[in-house]
């Protein structure tokens, strides 16, 4: 059983059934019943049409669920004669299906939990799992979700931003269990690159393959957190790094810069240096500066601050520090690292140890913890946030 070629096909044959007339929630149970059977029935004899058998299999199955609803027999004139088996249509309403699980009608979560589900292809109890919630959990979500795009119309083009904010969350979401988030993230954002020539598109690609790329070098053996100025950069994979680095070039080219081309840059200039010492912090404040000028994000102007002190010096880092609101995600942080480096030992161990308690995950917690009880022990070794 090819699962890949099921979750890649699931797009396209939901899209199928919703332009021939079924609604949304009602077209997703059907392709999530038919890939069921395919599941049960392929492995012994696989259609030589895949995409064709699922359609019909789907469409059948959404026959029999409008017919048996006295509720709904007012759509029934969609469904009085059942198209003739045979290829799949070639269009292609996997975009459509994006601006659709990406509506801003959804909360971030659901709009997420949808795009795994309709775009993805996973179950929903692959997607609670990865979640960490209850799988009756996750299934409301889903429902609801599905309730509220139902009775949307696409009379106008689809917001490009606001699905790849949805995709960039689930890459944040990282892997949990027996499913990989980012990995996932990656596979969609692929698919939308295929099917939209747009520069934030490949932007974001870009950004994950960068990021993913330094994934195996961002945790020890015990499974502590190592920052990136120490990690071990020949684990790092290289391939994904030179597909990231061109695939963001071609997009800088066509001199339309977004969010997420600004932020591929500043991965890209940590992904260039063979060592961290010869990492150009001057290019990366300047690169800050642009994503600061396009989103004015407060994060940004934080991870500039932390730039500058490497740019500058930390005396620098901690006056562009001071200008933010210290009630900011990682700002206690930030003025440890800066303040250590600063030569200020006894404000660094008690910022890190406040930082601690603020964490948001065990791995920071335990990172944050590590570095506060270095410092009053009286280590010295340099850190990096």
């Amino acid at each position: 059983m090819d699962e890949v070629l099921l979750r890649s096909l699931t797009p396209s044959v939901l899209g199928i059934l919703v332009r021939r007339g079924a609604d949304f929630a009602a077209a997703e149970d059907a392709v999530q019943d038919a890939l069921l059977e395919a599941v049960r029935v392929w492995p012994a004899d696989q259609p030589r049409d895949p995409k064709g058998w699922l359609v019909t299999a789907a469409w059948r199955r959404f026959l029999d669920a409008t017919r048996a609803d006295a509720a709904r027999r007012r759509r029934e004139d969609l469904v009085d004669e059942e198209p003739a088996p045979g290829p799949a249509s070639a269009v292609d309403d996997t975009l459509r299906l994006y601006f659709l699980c990406a509506h801003p009608s959804l909360t971030p979560s659901a709009a997420v939990a949808l795009t795994l589900r309709a775009v993805g292809g996973l179950t929903t109890r692959q997607i609670a799992q990865a979640y960490l919630v209850p799988e009756a959990t996750m299934a409301q979500r889903i429902s609801r979700a599905k309730r509220t795009v139902s009775e949307v119309r696409f009379d106008r083009p689809g917001d490009v931003g606001t699905v790849l904010r949805v995709l960039y969350l689930v890459f944040n979401e990282g892997y949990s269990g027996d499913l990989d988030l980012a990995a996932e993230a990656i596979r969609l954002t692929r698919q939308l690159a295929a099917a939209i020539d747009h520069p934030e598109v490949s932007g974001l690609l870009a950004l994950m393959l960068l990021h993913h790329a330094r994934r195996a070098g961002r945790t020890a053996p015990d499974g502590s957190l190592v920052p990136l100025a120490r990690q071990d950069r020949g684990r790092w994979d290289t391939t994904l790094i030179a597909e990231g680095v061109r695939i963001l070039q071609a997009a800088l080219a066509r001199d339309r810069l977004g969010e997420f081309q600004a932020q591929a840059a500043i991965a890209a200039l940590h992904a260039d240096a063979p060592a961290a010492e010869e990492t150009d912090w001057v290019q990366i404040v300047e690169w800050y500066d642009e994503l600061i000028a396009i989103t004015g994000n407060p994060i940004a102007r934080l991870n500039r601050a932390v730039a500058v002190g490497e740019a500058d010096g930390p005396r620098a880092g901690l006056k562009a520090l001071a200008e933010l609101d210290d009630s900011l995600p990682r700002h206690t942080a930030a003025a440890a690292y800066l303040h250590e480096r600063d030569g200020d030992l006894r404000t660094a161990a008690k910022l890190y140890a406040e930082a601690a308690h603020k964490a948001t995950n065990h791995a920071e917690l335990d990172y944050l913890t590590r570095q506060a009880a270095r410092l009053n022990s009286g280590g010295s070794v340099p850190t990096d946030q």
